[in-house]
């Protein structure tokens, strides 16, 4: 938002500060500044200047050589190219040196082999309109010499540009009346307020009253707030006055025509959107405030198609369309050059509705960007009031037909609030002394009504603060602290005790896990996001699609529902980093979600080898990995009768021989399994990816016994017994373990696969080690062929002949 100072002038004398200060000073109290500009600052060394000769250029065809006088029959000659050069004319010129509005500085220079000292300018190079092609040209009474700011009586004006977001909760500053009170209460001068009981009765007095050519109908449903009319006969759409021009174009409008000039003007200054129709080419002799019923095509004033659905509110003659409510007229009402009739409106609309509709046609508009802020209805017959002031003054013949034509919604409208606050709470939340007399000014400055009851501030906050701005004890406190600076406030640290934040017992599980991955198990962190699309989900096979967790307004079609299982994302993850390395590890702790109350903490560990499986790595991984963590699990092999809910049995990625299930305390909590290659397939991966997948939800949050038993090394040796069984190419190796734990002899410390070998199409052989100790005494050789041959049989009876 653009904010012209001169024209806050008109509301509070502002001190005599630098227009840096000025805006350093309001960024601080009410909205962040994010420019300033010095308005006509850029135009001061342009003069007015008189053609007296030119000719041809003699290196190009289309340029001029033009001599001018600058003042006082002193000549200069520049290069120029407008095709409306001609002696006698009266042109702008920006001599060397100057720095022209679009940033442009003038520097000697040779065109074509001769120097041009300056140049001759068109209205866009100055910055003060959008201009035909050309130069731009002046009236024959100028003076050559003459600054072109005394020429077009451009005030010198300082613009600050103000972040929009910052006023988004206040609506009462989209207007600069409300602006003005701002930088009243800040630097502690009047407001002068021109809008007083004896301004409203003058302009009453302009309203005759009587028959209304126009009534107003307003359905209950629409999204109407409050609506008033007025029409106007006699008027005459003359030049717009240079003052009202030069206000808007500060502002950031454009000027269009007297009667839109000041629909704009009055927008601007009080922060009300209005509009005015052409009433000759509103039918019938009613105004309708409506839904639309049904879908249609309205063409809006900037003459583009506009798809309106049946919730939109619309304002309609008997016959046809005229305004969508909120945003923008129609193209078939819209006030021309020949326009003598009006009927004017100033209403006020629900702005949820309209930021629908706005964002829904991508339609953004002055009067959308501040319905759309929540007005209070209160301010129309204002703005009603000043629309006539202004149209009686600037039209002298104009005449008011009627009486003012009015619908509000009383349930709806804003009323002002009542609070009480001592001086205690004020002084306490800020931290620092505030007088009762500066806390009175304060609000009083602000049009807040203050008076002192029980040794409590009574505040009544206006109706255009309590839309959504002030509405609770801390908002008073707020308007305090800004007023007085929160730089001029002293910062405290907080007198609190500093101590340790212990973890978590889920953040200490969580740590366990990460150290040992890292550690330990060398694998690296990944984090993957726990939205997941369909796309996704098919590729990997997985069974649930979750359609009952899909989002409302997702960010994209791959990212639209909750992932049942972390599986797919740790292929997809695994596929795009098989593409840099041969052979990886990594693990990633996150959430799947299989209902909308039922969020499970998943942990994942990946092993990827392109020339062969790290099944078993990964099995001796996740047992150690149980071990640190104290938590008593095993791995058992894949049983129909008893379905794991983290890793669906009717899977297709279950490998068929490379499976284990997980159980902790009697119950499946996860899985290992190499990714069948048919799944590794629709991610074009080539190798061997292994998954270990563990639900922690039930574990992380438990209180785990450090059951760690520490006894003196052995002073004896220990003795290690390698074998080679044979068992069938499918049967899980896992198996042969199994059976070996089945001898129950203490000299047995500890068993572990160290090979698998396939041997032909049906048979695998399987390399086991074992190890013998016994911690008080060495083994004897006959005990420890002993052991050896229970270990053989014990095998054997299993199903796992030695190897020949």
């Amino acid at each position: 938002m653009l904010i012209s100072l001169n024209w806050i002038k008109d509301f509070v004398e502002l001190p005599a500060l630098p227009p840096k200060e000025l805006g350093s000073m309001f960024t601080l109290a009410t909205a962040e500044v994010e420019d300033i500009k010095i308005l006509g600052e850029a135009l001061k060394p342009i003069l007015c200047v008189e053609i007296k000769s030119l000719k041809p250029h003699p290196e190009a065809d289309k340029l001029n050589l033009v001599t001018f006088d600058h003042g006082n029959g002193q000549l200069k000659e520049v290069v120029c190219g407008a095709p409306n050069v001609k002696v006698g004319l009266k042109v702008p010129y920006a001599p060397i040196g100057t720095t022209l509005p679009n940033g442009m500085t003038l520097e000697p220079k040779k065109i074509r082999g001769i120097l041009s000292d300056g140049m001759l300018c068109s209205e866009t190079e100055l910055g003060i309109g959008e201009g035909k092609s050309g130069l731009m040209e002046l009236r024959n009474d100028v003076t050559p010499g003459t600054p072109i700011v005394d020429y077009l009586k451009i005030k010198a004006d300082v613009i600050l540009d103000v972040d929009n977001k910052s006023l988004t909760h206040r609506p009462d500053l989209w207007g600069y009346f409300g602006l003005a009170r701002e930088f009243a209460a800040a630097h502690k001068v009047p407001l002068i307020n021109p809008f007083t009981d004896a301004w409203v009765k003058k302009n009453e007095a302009k309203i005759t009253g009587g028959n209304s050519p126009l009534k107003i109908e307003v359905d209950q449903d629409s999204s109407c707030l409050a609506y008033h009319g007025l029409a106007v006969d006699n008027i005459n759409v003359g030049p717009t006055p240079e003052w009202i021009k030069n206000r808007l174009e500060a502002a950031g409008l454009r000027s269009i025509n007297l009667i839109v000039d000041i629909s704009n003007y009055v927008m601007v200054e009080l922060g009300i959107p209005n509009h005015i129709f052409d009433r000759e080419k509103i039918s019938g002799d009613k105004v309708i405030i409506k839904r639309s019923g049904d879908s249609k095509t309205f063409v809006t004033l900037d003459e583009n198609k506009r798809e309106v659905i049946p919730t939109d509110t619309l304002i309609s003659d008997s016959a046809k369309p005229l305004v969508l409510a909120g945003l923008m007229g129609g193209v078939e009402s819209g006030v021309t050059d020949k326009t003598k009739n009006i009927f004017i409106e100033v209403a006020n609309w629900e702005a949820p509705e309209v930021r629908k509709t706005s964002v829904r046609l991508g339609l953004r508009t002055d009067s959308s960007q501040r319905y759309e802020k929540t007005l209070d209805s209160n301010l129309c017959y204002r703005t009603m009031l000043r629309l006539i002031d202004l149209i009686t003054e600037l039209c002298p013949e104009a005449k008011i037909v009627g009486k003012v034509e009015s619908y509000v919604n009383e349930s709806k409208l804003s009323k002002s609030l009542k609070l009480n606050i001592s001086q205690e709470q004020i002084n306490s939340s800020l931290g620092m002394a505030i007088s009762k007399e500066r806390i009175i000014d304060i609000f009083s400055r602000l049009d807040f009504q203050v008076s002192e009851k029980d040794n409590l501030f009574e505040v009544i906050i206006p109706s255009y603060r309590t839309t959504k701005d002030i509405s609770c004890k801390a908002d008073l406190i707020e308007e305090i602290g800004r007023m007085i600076g929160y730089d001029n406030i002293t910062p405290v640290s907080p007198m609190l005790p500093v101590k340790p934040v212990r973890l978590s017992t889920t953040k200490q599980f969580q740590r366990k896990i990460q150290d040992f991955m890292v550690l330990q198990a060398k694998a690296l962190q990944v984090m993957t996001y726990p939205l997941t699309g369909p796309t996704l989900l098919k590729q990997a096979m997985w069974p649930v699609m979750n359609d009952h967790l899909v989002l409302v307004n997702s960010i994209s079609v791959e990212h639209d529902r909750m992932r049942p299982s972390i599986i797919p994302s740790a292929i997809e993850i695994s596929s795009q980093n098989q593409k840099n390395f041969d052979a990886f590890a990594f693990y990633e702790l996150g959430r799947s979600y299989l209902d909308f109350e039922k969020e499970r903490s998943q942990l994942v560990i990946g092993f990827y080898s392109k020339k062969e499986t790290r099944f078993l790595e990964l099995v001796n991984t996740v047992e150690k990995l149980f071990s640190t963590l104290n938590v008593s699990a095993s791995l058992t092999p894949k049983n129909d009768k008893f379905p794991n809910p983290v890793v669906p049995t009717n899977w297709a990625g279950v490998h068929p021989h490379e499976f284990l299930n997980i159980q902790v305390m009697g119950k499946f909590t996860g899985a290992l399994t190499t990714i069948h290659p048919l799944v590794l397939k629709n991610f074009k991966m080539k190798g061997f990816l292994s998954l270990a997948v563990i639900d922690i939800t039930d574990i992380e949050g438990r209180e785990t016994k450090d059951k760690t038993k520490y006894s003196s090394l052995s002073k004896f040796p220990s003795s290690s017994f390698d074998l080679t069984v044979v068992m069938e190419k499918h049967a899980p190796a896992a198996a042969v373990i199994t059976a070996l734990n089945s001898i129950k002899q203490k000299e047995l410390k500890s068993k572990s696969i160290v090979d698998i070998y396939v041997m032909n199409e049906t048979q695998k052989a399987v390399t086991i080690r074992t190890v013998f100790e016994d911690s008080e005494k060495t083994l004897s050789s006959e005990m420890i062929k002993e052991l050896e041959q229970k270990i053989v049989q014990t095998l054997e009876k299993s199903g796992f002949p030695l190897k020949g």
